[in-house]
């Protein structure tokens, strides 16, 4: 009996020591929620009455069903063969921090921070919109409730450039405002699922390990 209870707490001990193991690399991760490199820093402060984006390890991945799963398979085999350090795991959950502060900052008319997440074309893109936003004198005081949802849509290297592809699923709740403050449009308190596909990029060769968002389209 004595020699049992040796035993069990034996393995108690090893399967502790995993879990720890497994745990600690994660949390690190969990803290790299930021846009540009994924590397550490705080992460982005939380507005009130919102909810932080639930991380889900079993969907990180590429799920088997999926028609393009093992093309995407082959395009992250090929993206972590090129740069030994990239992480599936970080990278989407850097991704989920990239998707709220990018529609933050748009909603904000925050450019300086849009310009550091965003590439060329992007970021043109969404100064034109705010350029014709402010030209009507409607703001918008929108929320970002809950991602619901993030996985791999595409994944592929194309010469030495990484390319990534994230369908987000969330909640949003969306307030349309003129330039006396006055409602629009839309309800903080009817939140509307939203259907995003996003692309991130990448010089895997680059020093920095900073991914810029370089597309956007609906899911």
């Amino acid at each position: 009996m004595i020699t049992e209870i040796v035993i069990l707490a034996m393995i108690a001990a090893f399967l502790g020591l995993r879990l720890y193991s497994v745990l600690g690399r994660r949390s690190e991760h969990e803290e790299e929620i930021v846009p540009r490199g994924y590397e550490r820093t705080d992460p982005p402060q939380e507005r009130a009455g919102t909810e932080q984006p639930r991380i889900a390890p079993a969907i990180v991945g590429l799920r088997p069903t999926d028609n393009n799963a093992s093309a995407n398979e082959r395009g992250v085999r090929a993206i972590a063969t090129a740069d030994p350090q990239f992480d599936l795991l970080a990278f989407v959950e850097g991704a989920k921090g990239a998707y709220r502060m990018v529609l933050e900052a748009f909603w904000e008319a925050d450019r300086e921070t849009l310009r550091e997440l965003c590439d060329d074309d992007v970021y043109a893109s969404f100064m034109a919109a705010l350029d014709a936003r402010e030209a009507s004198g409607e703001t918008l005081d929108n929320r970002l409730i809950r991602i619901e949802d993030a996985n791999i849509h595409s994944a592929e290297l194309d010469g030495r450039l990484a390319r990534i592809a994230v369908l987000f699923v969330a909640d949003i709740a969306s307030v349309t405002r003129d330039k006396d403050g006055a409602l629009l449009a839309g309800s903080l308190d009817d939140a509307i699922e939203s259907r995003d596909v996003w692309t991130f990029s990448r010089n895997v060769d680059a020093a920095e390990p900073n991914w810029v968002l370089d597309e956007t389209d609906e899911g």
